[in-house]
């Protein structure tokens, strides 16, 4: 168990986690007026929705993938019958998928925010810095697939689970030491990952948080003609 571990591992997610919730609650009570998307497609449409449908759905899938993948218990799987080298198999499959799609449209995104004079001219330093920082961790999560491979049985899953378990149930030493065996690679990976939650409350992620979840069931609006 080595300082670095338990720097990045132990206390580091404390650290992302609280910056992530309390600098979110803390922009909004003071910062409303930056709090929304900043789209730019009104002055640059072309492959605008085809790249932001794929990045959207592909990045909204890889989370939840994430989420319950790391979260569920391995004895809620094994009641259910699904083994922990099965899990590594879907993980995989649907990983590559939705990483694929989320990397073709976060290329185009990247290419489209660098390039495009007009686009480029409205873009603050964090919006350049977030976008880079997701394509980055993107490429990360999609060097694992090979190596993810090379370890069909399971086991460096069920090790990022129990860490991501210990997490959450405050159990730092525990964390660190069932993160203490996995590859360099993963971990460059779940370090960037807490990063985009670390920096989260100061970019425009945080439109995240006003998802228009409840759009499908809201009342209609009237429109009167004068």
């Amino acid at each position: 168990m080595s300082y670095l571990d338990t720097l990045f591992f132990g206390v580091y997610p404390y650290l992302a986690g609280a910056v992530f919730l309390f600098g979110s609650l803390v922009r909004f009570d003071r910062d409303q007026f930056t709090w929304k998307a900043h789209s730019s497609q009104i002055l640059n449409k072309k492959d605008m929705r085809l790249a932001s449908n794929l990045f959207h759905v592909g990045i909204i899938l890889l989370f939840f993938g994430h989420f319950f993948g790391m979260l569920t218990p391995p004895e809620i799987l094994h009641a259910i019958g699904v083994s922990a080298s099965a899990k590594q198999v879907l993980a995989v499959v649907a990983g590559t998928i939705f990483g694929l799609m989320c990397f073709v449209g976060l290329t185009m995104l990247v290419k489209r925010r660098l390039t495009d004079p007009r686009v480029r001219a409205t873009s603050t330093k964090m919006d350049i810095f977030i976008l880079l920082l997701l394509y980055v961790q993107l490429i990360l999560g999609l060097l694992t697939v090979p190596l993810s491979l090379m370890h069909m049985d399971g086991g460096n899953m069920l090790l990022l689970m129990q860490w991501a378990r210990n997490v959450v149930t405050f159990d730092p030493a525990e964390a660190v030491a069932a993160i203490t065996p996995i590859g360099f690679l993963f971990k460059l990976h779940m370090v960037l990952g807490m990063t985009v939650f670390l920096v989260f409350p100061f970019s425009r992620l945080v439109h995240i948080w006003s998802a228009p979840v409840t759009y499908p069931v809201r009342p209609y609006q009237v429109v009167r003609q004068r």
